[in-house]
């Protein structure tokens, strides 16, 4: 098969490095310089240092479009404030396309609210036949062939048959869903989620208190998805459960550590530069959060986390504001 991977981000390259394996792979880069220092040095320094790149992994730049040319599959791996602008640059190819981005779009317009990648898609470039690949996945892991599984969730067969055929393999496990809806509420929120667990442990709450955060998120997710019309059991899947467990605890999160940071005394700023990479839930929590304000939906730790990105709390306000809510029915 011919995959064309469209980012050279830490992700991007992950997969592209893995799939090399089995496909003639095509990584792009939108810089001239990362693609030139990439194609020097054979190794992605600035995202994914120490990880050499397959011989056979061909790179290229220039338009998108054209670098798409002739594969049998084309990966989005941009950031979400890239995505509309990637697929709408697709418009008219006519193979599989699927993003990897996790997240909800920032609204543009006053009184509208963020959409997930699948209603971007459907708005910028309604004629591709599209779909996710999401799941529990740290791109180190994945690019040192560490044993990860994902799930590959589009509307059409075909799609998720294209991912499944490109990606499964001795250390990628990809399981298919129909259910985009929930993969992408759950790849969005569990983002979220990591900054207030990174919070709990940066404060040093203890366990029981990151298990409590975990779950109850776990629930918001659900709720959340539900009234955007997803399956609940969805959220007990990898993209669910799955996703929100290891981005809430692993140290190569970097949602967690934003959360860490925070907890130590550094402002937003401070934390996220500290990164080099970027946080998506700092970006889409509000989007969450405003979204399901129009929805009627209670998510009140990512309120919490809004209300601590805003600035508007302290994270040991944000802490006791959660603890001090009414008690309630747990399953509601």
């Amino acid at each position: 098969m011919r995959i064309c991977v469209l980012g050279a981000g830490a992700w991007g390259t992950a997969l592209a490095v893995n799939a090399a394996d089995r496909h003639a792979v095509t990584l792009w880069a939108r810089d001239d310089a990362q693609l030139a220092a990439m194609a020097g040095a054979r190794q992605n320094e600035r995202y994914l240092p120490s990880v050499p790149l397959p011989a056979s992994l061909r790179l290229t730049g220039g338009p998108a479009k054209d670098a798409a040319r002739g594969a049998d599959l084309v990966i989005v791996a941009t950031p979400m404030a890239a995505l509309r602008e990637q697929l709408g640059a697709l418009a008219g190819v006519t193979v599989p396309v699927a993003w990897l981005c996790k997240g909800v779009e920032t609204a543009t317009e006053a009184g509208a609210f963020g959409l997930l990648p699948h209603e971007i898609q459907a708005r910028s470039a309604p004629s591709l036949r599209a779909g996710v690949l999401s799941g529990p996945s740290f791109a180190q892991e994945v690019a040192h062939r560490q044993p990860t599984a994902l799930v590959a969730a589009s509307p059409h067969a075909d799609v998720r048959a294209a991912l499944v055929d490109a990606f499964h393999g001795p250390s990628l496990r990809v399981y298919a869903n129909d259910d985009i809806v929930g993969v992408e509420v759950g790849g969005a929120v569990k983002n979220v989620l990591a900054i207030a667990t990174g919070l709990c442990d940066g404060l040093s709450l203890g366990l029981n208190a990151r298990a409590a955060l975990i779950t109850r998120g776990l629930a918001e997710m659900t709720r959340f998805g539900l009234a955007l019309g997803a399956r609940a059991e969805t959220f007990m899947g990898l993209s669910g459960l799955g996703d929100l467990v290891l981005t809430a605890t692993g140290d190569l999160s970097r949602n967690r550590k934003v959360g860490l940071l925070l907890a130590q005394g550094r402002t937003l700023a401070q934390a996220v530069e500290s990164l080099g990479h970027v946080a998506e839930g700092v970006y889409c929590a509000r989007s969450v959060v405003q979204r399901a304000r129009h929805r009627g939906v209670e998510m009140p730790i990512a309120e919490g986390v809004v209300a601590l990105l805003d600035g508007r709390v302290q994270p040991a306000e944000a802490v006791a504001a959660l603890m001090g809510r009414d008690p309630a029915p747990e399953i509601a």
